[in-house]
């Protein structure tokens, strides 16, 4: 699905696609916030996070591709997936969750920007992922914009600070699942988010009936299994996509453009629109081009390795032969020859060189 809405963009421009699917899996999760606040107001909180993310798996089941075309999920993969579920899938929504039902939809929605900086920090530690001062230059654009439209939503009140502390527990945890997803970018992405929301679904459903929490009604289960369908499970597959096509810092950056979404839709359901919100949502576009326009190309070395993804010929980077030789995305283990040219380049599988 990803190749059908961002064929392989620019050769001078690469990390076009991977922003632009990054961009799409922000504006799904945006809208999921404002939305996930007005179903889950009568629900619990282990309740929520569980319809959501069972919502996911059900649209990670419905996404998967056939084995040839993806890199499978592996058995060595269970301990990252179970961290992933845990940080991602379980303490996020939750304290997201709870501090929905704490703060107003805007200030919980622009106080998510702070995943983008959480997301960025660990990609640099982690896997020591380049970033250089345009890049830097847009995450600060992003993230203040972000600030500047939760200075206007200042006047909540005391009572709203819990709620808002809970919003930003919630993207610490969802930093760490977005680091965490990094190493599993290149398996099958509905495969990923299959088995991220079915742990998550599982673990989050059964502390909901430890703690008694009542059986919701119809309707909200059903408006929520949507949300966590296409604001969770669609949302992370363009996510993982994106990390494979530009990165972990970056795709976290530009995904920081998802609050400015959530703050939207907040104000067209009564919360109203003001000059700071226009004026943060500049920051945050000007922060997007920086992202999408982003060019970097000099002499650089790919050394041996094996690995396997979903590749094609043409890319530049597999000359390896088939018999016959395929069209199009396959996937199945290759090795990589030492190899030193010149190109404009990301951060993706092939790029994690030192600068």
């Amino acid at each position: 699905m990803g190749h059908l809405f961002f064929p392989p963009g620019h050769p001078h421009l690469p990390a076009l696609r991977g922003g632009l699917l990054a961009l799409l899996a922000a504006v799904l999760f945006g809208f999921s916030t404002p939305l996930v606040q007005r179903w889950g107001v009568s629900i619990g909180t282990f309740s929520t996070a569980s319809l959501l993310y069972a919502g996911a798996s059900l649209m990670g089941l419905g996404l998967r591709r056939a084995v040839e075309r993806e890199a499978q999920v592996r058995g060595s993969d269970a301990p990252r997936l179970a961290l992933m579920a845990l940080f991602g899938a379980m303490i996020g929504p939750v304290a997201l969750a709870w501090g929905l039902q704490h703060t107003s939809g805007t200030s919980a929605s622009l106080m998510l920007t702070l995943e983008a900086v959480f997301t960025a920090v660990l990609a640099r530690l982690w896997y020591g992922e380049t970033i250089d001062r345009r890049v830097v230059l847009a995450m600060t654009l992003l993230t203040l914009g972000g600030m500047v439209l939760v200075l206007d939503r200042t006047d909540a009140g005391r009572g709203q600070v819990a709620g808002l502390l809970a919003v930003m527990a919630a993207t610490a945890a969802w930093g760490v699942d977005n680091a965490l997803s990094r190493a599993l970018a290149e398996r099958d992405p509905g495969q990923v988010v299959m088995l991220k929301g079915a742990i998550g679904a599982t673990a989050t459903a059964s502390l909901a009936v430890f703690f008694g929490e009542p059986l919701p009604r119809v309707w909200p289960v059903v408006g929520l299994l949507l949300v966590g369908a296409c604001g969770y499970g669609l949302s992370l597959r363009f996510y993982l996509l994106a990390q494979r096509a530009f990165g972990a810092a970056r795709t976290g950056s530009v995904f920081a453009f998802a609050p400015f979404i959530g703050a939207l839709l907040a104000a067209y359901m009564g919360e109203g629109i003001s000059l700071w919100m226009l004026g943060g949502a500049a920051l945050m576009i000007c922060g997007l081009v920086l992202h999408l326009a982003e060019t970097h190309a000099h002499e650089h070395e790919h050394t041996p390795m094996a690995h396997e993804h979903a590749h094609s010929h043409d890319d530049g980077h597999h000359g390896h032969l088939h018999d016959p030789m395929p069209t199009g995305m396959h996937s199945h283990p290759h090795r990589h020859e030492l190899v030193r040219h010149s190109h404009a380049h990301v951060p993706d599988e092939h790029h994690a060189h030192p600068h």
